[in-house]
C-alpha cells in the first residue's frame, strides 16, 4: 500500500536473463522486436511481436532466427510487411509474428506478479529488453521488488530512468553528485541519452564536455550509482 506522498513510479527497466530468445537472436543484428504482450496457451508463453528493421532484408533475417533458435516452440506471421504506428520510429520495414516459447523461459510474469505494468510495447535489440512499466511503489520498494525479480530469474536488470507515474516528471535527485558528476548526468539527459531511441551517444556527448568518451561513461556510471544505489 503506497502513501499519497508515493502514488506510483514511472519506469524504464533494462533487462538481460538466461534461456531468453529475443535476447540470443537480436544479439549482433539490425533488426529489433516490439513485444505486444504475452499469454499462456495450451502451456507455452504465446507472444504477439512486431519485427522491425530499415530493410526487409533485416527484417527477414531476424524471423529466420526466430524460427530457428532452439529456444522458440513455433513462429508464424501474422500480416504482410508494413509499417505500423509503434515501429515507425525504429524502421521502414516490419512484420508481425505469433511466438510460441517455454513459458518458463519468460520473465513476463515475474514482473507482472509483483505489480511491474508494462506502459508501452516492450524494446528488444542488441541483446536487452527495454520495459517502460509502471508501479505503486515508492524509490525503496522498488529496488526491493527487482531484486526479487533478479534473484527468481537470474537476472540482470538496470533502472534506466525513474519518473512519477502521474506526471512523468523525475524524480531522480542529484544532490549528492559532484559538481562534474551532475553536469555530465543532466547533458545526457536534456540531449536525450536516456531516451530510446538515444538522440545522442556516449562519444558525442564526449566531444560536447571535451573530455574522453572513457571519462564520460565514468562519470555517468558514478552517477547512476548514487542515484540508483
Amino acid at each position: 500500500m503506497t502513501t499519497p506522498e508515493h502514488a506510483g513510479l514511472r519506469v524504464t527497466l533494462d533487462i538481460w536473463h538466461p534461456d531468453c530468445w529475443t535476447l540470443e537472436v537480436t544479439e549482433g543484428r539490425a533488426a529489433g522486436l516490439l513485444g505486444h504482450g504475452v499469454h499462456t496457451i495450451d502451456g507455452l508463453a504465446t507472444g504477439r511481436f512486431t519485427v522491425y528493421g530499415n530493410t526487409r532484408e533485416e527484417v527477414d533475417e531476424l524471423v529466420e532466427a526466430i524460427r530457428e533458435s532452439d529456444l522458440t516452440d513455433s513462429v508464424w506471421e501474422t500480416d504482410h510487411p508494413h509499417a505500423t504506428e509503434d515501429s515507425l520510429a525504429f524502421g521502414s520495414a516490419s512484420c508481425g509474428i505469433v511466438v510460441h516459447y517455454d513459458l518458463g523461459n519468460s520473465i513476463n510474469d515475474a514482473l507482472v506478479s509483483r505489480g511491474f505494468i508494462p506502459d508501452e510495447p516492450v524494446r528488444m535489440y542488441g541483446g536487452r529488453e527495454y520495459w517502460t512499466v509502471i508501479v505503486e511503489v515508492d524509490k525503496d520498494e522498488l529496488h526491493d521488488r527487482i531484486e526479487a525479480v533478479c534473484e527468481e530469474m537470474d537476472a540482470d536488470i538496470r533502472v534506466r530512468h525513474v519518473a512519477t507515474a502521474e506526471t512523468g516528471a523525475g524524480v531522480l535527485r542529484t544532490d549528492d553528485l559532484s559538481e562534474r558528476q551532475r553536469e555530465v548526468f543532466e547533458l545526457a539527459r536534456r540531449r536525450g541519452y536516456y531516451d530510446w531511441p538515444r538522440h545522442v551517444t556516449a562519444s558525442e556527448l564526449a566531444d560536447e564536455m571535451d573530455v574522453s568518451k572513457t571519462t564520460l561513461l565514468e562519470h555517468l556510471r558514478k552517477a547512476e550509482a548514487k542515484l540508483l544505489g
